[in-house]
């Protein structure tokens, strides 16, 4: 029973249950918009859910080999231990967890489309298609193989698109089979700050990951820059939320969200003051939990005046 209740933990430590609320944020935020202007199904809000979590640990996986395999995750490492680099789980057993991920990815997947679209929506219905199959190339291809894009300081385009802009405007449109236009300023913003998210973790990791021949985009910016980098990352979403705020005003619950800006401020004078990259690590938890905070009272905020 031990054994079972060991192995089973060291799956959801490489699992990294503290990186899901994340990936969902732009989901529930669609949802609250889905709601109020009523689209809402609890099906495709179920299943978008299922499937975004399928994709982020699909990319935990696959970001844990890749790093794994090519030596990236080492005794230099400042972050927590990952699977391959601690020898709990094998490359050979992580390799074929990532295999039976993909085919849960794209069941779910799969099931959303059909929920959203039936036979009735055969444009988006393969545009969905689509973007679902690049979501799962994404999410192996940040770390894996030869070309991964996240070792050519691609990852935070990456995580912008998906992460706001489909993971926002998408599900939006997985409810309603149509674009809104009071979608593209919250998807902005959460994919801003998820960029942002990403960015603080290169930011720990940078020294380890040039030594290591990965180049992210914080290893390309360099210490100074990076740090001005994730300034306008921080402020640019402050700044675009706070215009969905003014543009689509109805009511003072609208603007709720506008207490995430707090910690926010806060963060950005702890990153700017920051010298060691150790002490990142508890700022790259606040920065994701305010982030999901955000998606979550802006979304309720726009609901409340109903």
């Amino acid at each position: 029973m031990d054994s079972i209740m060991t192995n089973f933990s060291i799956w959801i430590s490489a699992i990294r249950l503290r990186t899901l609320p994340l990936s969902i944020a732009g989901i529930i935020l669609a949802a609250c918009f889905a709601t109020y202007n009523g689209f809402f199904e609890w099906s495709i809000f179920t299943l978008a859910i299922l499937t975004t979590l399928s994709f982020q640990i699909l990319s935990n996986l696959a970001n844990d080999y890749g790093d794994g395999i090519k030596g990236t995750d080492n005794k230099d490492r400042i972050g927590p231990e990952r699977a391959i680099q601690s020898g709990a789980i094998s490359p050979e057993e992580l390799f074929n967890a990532i295999k039976l991920n993909i085919v849960i990815s794209i069941m779910l997947a799969f099931a959303l489309i059909f929920f959203s679209f039936g036979a009735k929506h055969f444009f988006l219905t393969l545009l969905f298609f689509t973007l679902a199959i690049a979501s799962i190339i994404a999410a192996i291809r940040y770390t894996m193989g030869d070309n991964a894009y996240g070792y050519k300081g691609l990852g935070d385009v990456f995580v912008f698109i998906f992460f706001g802009l489909t993971s926002v405007v998408g599900c939006y449109v997985l409810f309603a089979k149509q674009l809104d236009h009071v979608t593209f300023l919250p998807a902005i913003t959460i994919g801003l700050l998820s960029t942002a998210v990403l960015n603080l973790n290169n930011m720990r990791d940078r020294l380890t990951d040039e030594k290591a021949n990965k180049i992210t985009l914080a290893v390309k910016l360099g210490e100074k820059n990076v740090k001005l980098y994730h300034n306008t990352l921080v402020l640019g979403a402050i700044l675009l939320s706070s215009l969905f705020g003014v543009l689509y005003f109805s009511s003072p619950y609208n603007l709720i969200f506008m207490i995430t800006y707090v910690p926010l401020f806060l963060h950005l004078k702890k990153v700017n003051n920051n010298k060691t990259p150790e002490l990142l690590d508890p700022e790259l938890k606040k920065l994701a939990l305010t982030t999901v905070l955000l998606a979550i009272l802006m979304g309720i905020g726009y609901l409340l005046p109903i």
